[in-house]
């Protein structure tokens, strides 16, 4: 079947996204554009993740967990997984890597943690759009070891894409998939997304993957086969 999706969304958890993206807004907000699957991408964290998958099941909509990575080069990439739970691995590794800053919200933003309800649960205290630790050069391996897909983010754009960092895609690295809007010239899959801080950022029923279910298995699986897995 034919799903529109968005894979690359952040919510008010990331202190560059706006305090109206909350897990029901998002949700709500993917639904009236039409779309099927999307995938919660903070930078650096996942903690909203399950509010949004909550929401998600509730609503109709697949939530897949994600999350924003940044190298340690400053390139940002893509983590997609089927399992939560998977992502909660990644995420403790690199909890133990990531540069510690504290967080400034009046510079920042603030990084709130919410529930299904939209409620404030906690606040990341240390700034997460900094450096992961983790190098552009162990990414892909370390994100499918966790049961993911690294994904090479907004590969056409200057700023912390791969291309725009390095100078040229190197295929060496392992990655199997790209984001991009424009067509770079790199001989893999790409998926389009609109890396959205706000609700009107989100995409709409523009881009489609084609998957067997409409489930969190059918739209990673499908992601898994447009990789050659």
């Amino acid at each position: 079947m034919k799903l529109f999706y968005d894979f690359h969304i952040h919510s008010c958890l990331s202190p560059c996204g706006d305090e109206d993206s909350t897990p029901n807004n998002i949700v709500n907000m993917a639904l009236i554009k039409g779309l099927h699957a999307i995938a919660l991408s903070d930078h650096n964290t996942g903690k909203n993740c399950p509010a949004a998958i909550a929401v998600g099941q509730k609503n109709g909509l697949v939530v897949l967990p994600a999350m924003e990575l940044a190298t340690s080069e400053d390139i940002h990439i893509l983590c997609l997984f089927e399992r939560y739970e998977d992502l909660c691995k990644l995420e403790r590794h690199i909890q133990t890597t990531r540069l510690r800053v504290r967080n400034k919200p009046e510079i920042f933003g603030r990084q709130r943690i919410l529930d299904e309800n939209d409620q404030c649960i906690g606040e990341e205290e240390d700034l997460l759009i900094v450096s992961s630790g983790v190098s552009v050069e162990e990414a892909a391996a370390l994100v499918r070891g966790f049961g993911g897909i690294a994904v090479p983010a907004h590969v056409d754009k200057q700023s912390n894409g791969l291309i725009g960092v390095l100078g040229a895609f190197d295929y060496g690295l392992g990655f199997e998939m790209i984001e991009c809007r424009e067509d770079v010239g790199v001989r893999l899959p790409r998926i389009v997304d609109s890396d959205a801080h706000y609700l009107w950022d989100i995409s709409e029923a523009e881009h489609c993957i084609e998957a067997e279910t409409c489930s969190a298995h059918g739209v990673f699986s499908a992601l898994k086969a447009m990789c050659g897995r």
